[in-house]
């Protein structure tokens, strides 16, 4: 290569470095510049002090200083004694933003002048509404679910055990609820079962012979006594219970000494528990039992239909034998119960929590 060539080639590449050159000057000198009138622009600063509505200072407040064209200067956090401070502010218009936990945020705006320290009035703080949710759960679906429980519960995993509750402060029942747990306890498969065995039984010793022998006097028996079961259920546990508002379960007491558990199981037998939570006579069993015993004369065989005197005299009979059964209640039936699942009664205890209180009167 000549040194034309040479020369041709080296032209270009020193153009290139005088460029950079160039342009390396020119950004110092304006980094200087900036530098130079940043430094040389007026600033200011802000000060003050965050209280609460008693007047206490408020350390840990959040303070944010704003421009006039809304950009975030800067942040910072007041004191123990509640003061803040920001330094080299830019002098023009500004906006404080103070926020803190459970206080309402507040603003305040002001104005910096060049080398002013600008003092903001004191900021109260007040204290921000709590605002608590509380989400009521309806007695009656409450009573739903402790309904649901009572008829899990059966005697050996067997027998229905539906009118006894071991929670000592049930919901009341409504109406509508009393009549369902009634009509379960009729139509259950082993009240049929039982009723065919009585049934049986009465056949085998020609107990009613008015109804006569064979099927059909095996079908008037069962029949009897399935009447005798259904009205007795019906009228004395949702009818008047419903009319009186009286509860009709009996209320596992499970606590305290031997003779007290077996004076409550007795008293029960004439006294119950209303759906204003008091104790009351237990009407509704008292008259249930002797309306059992008046409509039976409807269809009971002619000689075998009892009178006034011995309608009364069943109805103490039924009430003897109701304390009986509170009394197995109290002592024996639990242990031969199968317990509920606990998540059920968890869930339980929670929806109680949230139901809302329950009158007295």
């Amino acid at each position: 290569m000549g040194r034309y060539g040479r020369r041709r080639l080296l032209l270009p590449i020193l153009g290139l470095c005088l460029m950079l050159v160039w342009t390396a000057r020119t950004a110092a000198a304006q980094t200087e510049t900036n530098a130079h009138d940043a430094a040389a622009a007026p600033t200011g600063s802000i000060t003050g002090t965050v209280l609460d509505a008693s007047g206490a200072v408020v350390s840990g407040a959040r303070v944010q200083l704003t421009r006039s064209d809304q950009s975030v200067a800067s942040e910072t956090l007041t004191d123990n004694n509640g003061q803040f401070s920001f330094f080299q502010v830019p002098i023009g218009a500004f906006h404080l933003t103070v926020a803190s936990p459970g206080f309402v945020t507040q603003t305040s705006t002001g104005t910096l002048s060049a080398e002013q320290t600008f003092i903001v009035p004191s900021v109260t703080l007040s204290v921000a509404e709590v605002t608590t949710r509380i989400n009521v759960v309806p007695q009656e679906q409450i009573a739903e679910r402790e309904i649901k429980q009572e008829e899990q519960q059966r005697v050996l995993g067997v027998f229905p055990n539906f009118y006894i509750t071991y929670i000592s402060d049930a919901v009341p029942l409504t109406p509508k609820q009393k009549f369902e747990l009634a009509w379960k306890t009729t139509v259950d498969p082993v009240t049929f079962a039982i009723t065919a065995g009585v049934a049986g039984v009465e056949q085998a010793q020609n107990s009613f012979s008015g109804y006569g022998g064979g099927a059909q006097g095996y079908g008037k028996r069962f029949g009897a006594f399935y009447a005798d079961t259904v009205t007795g259920t019906f009228i004395g546990s949702a009818i008047l219970p419903s009319l009186l508002k009286q509860d009709p379960r009996y209320f596992y007491k499970g606590t305290g000494s031997i003779r007290s558990r077996v004076l409550y199981a007795i008293a029960n037998a004439v006294i119950c528990r209303g759906d204003n939570l008091r104790w009351q006579p237990n009407y509704s069993n008292i008259l249930g039992s002797l309306a059992v015993g008046g409509i039976s004369n409807l269809y009971y065989p002619q000689q075998n239909r009892d009178g006034a005197e011995l309608t009364f005299e069943s109805a103490l009979i039924n009430i003897g034998a109701g304390a009986a059964a509170n009394a197995l209640q109290e002592f024996f039936v639990r242990k031969f119960t199968p317990k509920l699942p606990r998540e059920s009664n968890a869930a339980l205890l929670k929806l109680r929590r949230l139901s809302p209180t329950r009158a007295n009167g």
